[in-house]
């Protein structure tokens, strides 16, 4: 009887541990290590360069427009300041989509990252690489 109970108790644990690597694999990725340096979204594009050096490719995607509002401070009585009105230095700006994609070799995932007006606002994680031919 405690065998028994020792074997479902087993089951049970690794169903568990299955069930959480499924979660962290499936999950998508915020970030990724380059060697001993770890690249973020809202990372600059210098930034990802310097960690990771030259992609496997490189891609110019098209282009983007994004809305930005510019907030201000205003003085209210009491010494009080207000820091934001909506609709109040609203402009529009279009910025340049840009593709990386890193291949780390056939043992690691490699990484499609996307930038727009040079900042990285997307990492996915794209299969293993493969060997490069003629390097």
């Amino acid at each position: 009887m405690n065998t028994i109970n020792m074997i479902k108790s087993r089951r049970i644990t690794s169903g568990i541990v299955m069930l959480l690597l499924l979660l962290i694999a499936v999950s998508p990725a915020h970030a990724f290590r380059c060697g001993n340096k770890i690249v973020i979204k809202n990372m600059h594009e210098q930034q990802v360069l310097r960690a990771c050096g030259e992609p496997t490719t490189i891609r110019h995607l098209g282009y983007a427009v994004r809305y930005i509002e510019t907030p201000y401070r205003r003085r209210l009585s009491g010494g009080i300041s207000s820091e934001y009105s909506p609709g109040y230095g609203h402009y529009t700006q279009e910025v340049v989509v840009t593709e990386y994609v890193y291949n780390f070799g056939p043992r690691k995932f490699m990484q499609r990252l996307v930038f727009e007006g040079g900042v990285l606002v997307s990492i996915e994680t794209i299969g293993y690489g493969y060997h490069e031919t003629g390097k």
